[in-house]
């Protein structure tokens, strides 16, 4: 399957339903606080992109993941499951937030901050939301695709962090993961890797570990991925228009546009 390249009409319906997956993690953050369960926060999130949004939450059964977003607290890198756990002072947490409007995707996720986080906690989330601006900057027509993965990479270990290897980002659309694969790491194939060409849509969501690169994934749920040394992860995620001299980010939040980027 081709990498596909969006008419103007469909980057338009992007465009919306990037700003709605935005607007939801603008309106979950006052509810991220001592005491909540990732459960209520599930519910708080579906509620809102159902009723408020008239939108779809694409995790939701999508191949049997049982709720309509993923919290990934602390040491888990991805696909949290949300449930009866309850967040305590100095927890991180990664919200991912994807939704389906007029059958168009869009994906982006932030990390939030419970209480006073600890210094080490707070260095993995700047990291992280470092290595996915300067992955977003790369973007432009005419680069490898690698070439994103490569920048990544080269500022997490300049910062004594490590990629996580075993999921990327991905193209998007009408599909929820569609082509290309796009990595967070220089695998050694840039110069193989697609060139960018105006009109494509795809996420970057670098997964930064304070440790090790290695994950596990759980066995009792089959979602739940954390890290393998137990180390603290963080991930921010945007999706991506590849535009005729550079990038717009559909899932901008209004915190960032001043921002510059």
């Amino acid at each position: 399957m081709a990498i596909s390249i969006k008419s103007p009409e469909q980057i338009e319906k992007m465009r919306i339903a990037g700003r709605l997956a935005s607007s939801v993690l603008e309106m979950i953050g006052k509810y991220v606080v001592v005491g909540v369960t990732t459960e209520k926060l599930d519910q708080i999130c579906h509620d809102f992109i159902v009723n408020d949004l008239k939108s779809i939450p694409a995790p939701l059964n999508y191949n049997g993941f049982p709720k309509s977003v993923c919290t990934s607290v602390n040491n888990v890198v991805c696909h949290g499951i949300p449930g009866e756990k309850k967040l305590k002072k100095g927890d991180i947490i990664n919200i991912d937030i994807t939704i389906i409007k007029d059958g168009f995707h869009g994906d982006t996720s932030k990390m939030f901050m419970v209480g006073k986080p600890s210094v080490k906690a707070s260095r993995i989330c700047k990291i992280t939301q470092e290595c996915l601006m300067l992955g977003i900057q790369q973007v432009k027509p005419g680069i490898h695709l690698g070439e994103i993965g490569k920048v990544i990479g080269t500022h997490a270990k300049s910062k004594n962090c490590s990629v996580v290897k075993d999921y990327c980002g991905h193209g998007i659309g009408l599909g929820f993961h569609e082509l290309p694969q796009v990595i967070h790491y220089d695998d050694g194939k840039i110069e193989q890797s697609p060139i960018l060409e105006s009109g494509m849509t795809f996420t970057i969501e670098p997964m930064i570990n304070l440790g090790g690169y290695e994950v596990i994934t759980s066995k009792i749920d089959g979602w739940t991925v954390t890290t393998k040394d137990r180390s603290l992860s963080a991930q921010w995620e945007h999706t991506i228009l590849v535009t005729e001299t550079g990038y717009e980010i559909l899932t901008i939040r209004e915190e960032e546009k001043s921002q510059h980027l």
